[in-house]
């Protein structure tokens, strides 16, 4: 990660700024290096596109492995972002116990989508015995 005070470089920021845009076709060839190098924001968004076929040809490989990578540069979002793989069984092969170790490294850094997420496994039991209370905790620890 770089630190605040560092000029982003103008590559990296053109290559957001098409993703932003959508025009995939330009962010995936910009951030794909950024990627490639470590970046775990650009590794983030080159997963989405592999994903959803944003600008690149859809495969759940790349995308499994970008979001894998970002994830484990302990990345909030792409932990949130692999959680829901594992969850959804999109991109990789179902796994509960392992969407709930991504949501909770994610909740553990302050993401309120894991919390909510972890909630809601909680609350219908889902990967998880069926428990009420930890469901309403995380709730109000999400704010609602």
């Amino acid at each position: 990660m770089t630190e605040q005070n560092e000029m982003i470089d103008p590559d990296l920021a053109s290559g957001f700024a098409a993703f932003e845009a959508k025009n995939f076709s330009q962010a995936m060839r910009q951030l794909l290096t950024f990627a490639i190098e470590g970046n775990a924001d650009a590794q983030h968004k080159v997963a989405i596109m592999y994903q959803n076929g944003l600008g690149v040809v859809a495969s759940d490989e790349e995308a499994f492995k970008w979001m894998n990578a970002a994830a484990n540069q302990d990345y909030a979002i792409a932990q949130h972002g692999l959680g829901f793989m594992y969850l959804e069984g999109e991109c990789v092969e179902q796994d509960l116990d392992q969407a709930i170790v991504w949501f909770k490294k994610a909740m553990d850094q302050g993401l309120i989508g894991s919390m909510t997420t972890l909630a809601m496994m909680y609350e219908e039991g889902r990967g998880v015995e069926k428990n009420p209370e930890e469901a309403q905790r995380l709730y109000k620890l999400a704010g609602f």
